[in-house]
């Protein structure tokens, strides 16, 4: 495993699962919750996407970075996605307690958004910042509403993974060979294009400690009478985002409200209105053959799905800002880190270092409080 400077990793036993978690050198363990930042990485990555964040974030602070189950150096136990990603946000709370640590601020990315959000549904956290989440209904099968298309989720779950991809994953490759390696994965669907970083080969590490065993990535399908003729099954990762399973929308409804930073780019190839990961969309746009039609099977809108769900969430009395990067991609902390650390450090009430620079004009920043 690859550690830039100042950062470290150990293993924490649970009592739930052993989990590796990354931190900084020097950070203090009797930091305050109101001084704790808990980040949460998405899907088919890890902790170590997030380490030139935590090298960036002000000293005085106590960063932690968490691989979830299956991912990185933690435990590969098989995911039961009838719970949604309850599996995962339980593994977090076991790992906090474990750590002595009641409540932090809590950072989510695609997937790790809903996991941050089904985290806030069940126990406190002091604020959420979503970084191109998961809609609050899942991924994919569901109308702006988040009402389900089918009663079996079709074309949802880990039928639509790519089989090849899969058996990259598989055999940790790290070639630029075929456009299904993780690679160029990462080239076409995490970063906008034009993106380039010296760490690349770190990003394509991480994406490469996905466990692929029975009960990981991507889980199980069953067949569908449903175009395209597959639905969820009940294990693995891309099943806990079926909408039958998953849905975070009931974040309205809490009693105490943490403050919630949105951080998106407008060129997200895999959360947006016309996903390039959502099999309806793919039929739509003829990628797919057999589409049915607009009626039957219309791509789900997920960021407007996110932006209704928030603004209910504003009006029930709570406080969000939304952060919208103009030419990002699915990885504002990689493509913008300036923008995104100024974003976090704003919405954790952080005080005491210097104000960074103002946002550039691209950058529009939509803000509502109580």
């Amino acid at each position: 495993m690859t550690l830039l400077d100042g950062i470290t990793s150990r293993l924490i036993d649970t009592d739930r699962l052993t989990v590796n978690i990354l931190e900084r050198a020097g950070d203090d363990p009797a930091t305050a919750p109101e001084q704790t930042v808990v980040l949460v990485h998405g899907n088919v990555s890890s902790s170590l996407f997030w380490q030139e964040l935590m090298q960036d974030l002000p000293s005085d602070l106590r960063v932690i970075a968490i691989d979830l189950r299956g991912f990185g150096e933690t435990e590969s136990l098989p995911v039961d996605a009838t719970r949604g990603v309850r599996d995962f946000s339980d593994d977090v709370r076991s790992t906090l307690v474990a750590l002595g640590i009641e409540t932090a601020h809590l950072v989510g990315w695609s997937m790790g958004g809903g996991v941050v959000m089904q985290y806030a549904l069940d126990h406190p956290a002091l604020s959420l910042t979503l970084q191109a989440p998961v809609s609050p209904y899942g991924f994919g099968g569901t109308r702006r509403d988040g009402s389900r298309l089918t009663d079996d989720d079709a074309g949802t779950g880990a039928g639509g993974a790519n089989a090849d991809f899969v058996q990259r994953l598989t055999d940790r490759d790290t070639t630029d060979d075929a456009p299904t390696s993780p690679r160029n994965v990462f080239r076409s669907g995490y970063v906008a294009p034009g993106y380039t970083s010296e760490h690349e080969d770190l990003w394509v590490e991480s994406m490469n400690t996905t466990s692929t065993a029975v009960g990981n990535y991507p889980g199980d399908g069953v067949e569908s009478p449903n175009w395209p003729g597959f639905a969820a099954g009940k294990i693995g990762v891309l099943n806990t985002m079926a909408p039958g399973y998953f849905n975070t929308s009931g974040i309205v409804d809490l009693a105490v409200k943490p403050p919630v930073l949105w951080v998106h780019g407008t060129v997200d190839a895999i959360v947006s209105d016309a996903s390039f990961f959502d099999l309806n969309h793919l039929g739509a746009i003829g990628v797919i053959p057999g589409w049915p039609g607009e009626e039957i099977a219309p791509a789900q809108p997920m960021v407007s799905q996110t932006r209704d769900v928030l603004d209910a969430y504003r009006a029930a009395g709570g406080t969000v800002t939304e952060v919208v990067l103009e030419g990002v991609g699915h990885s504002p902390h990689l493509e913008r880190p300036a923008l995104f650390r100024r974003a976090l450090l704003e919405v954790i009430g952080y005080i005491g270092r210097p104000a960074d620079p103002a946002p550039p004009t691209e950058t529009i920043i939509l803000s509502s409080s109580d």
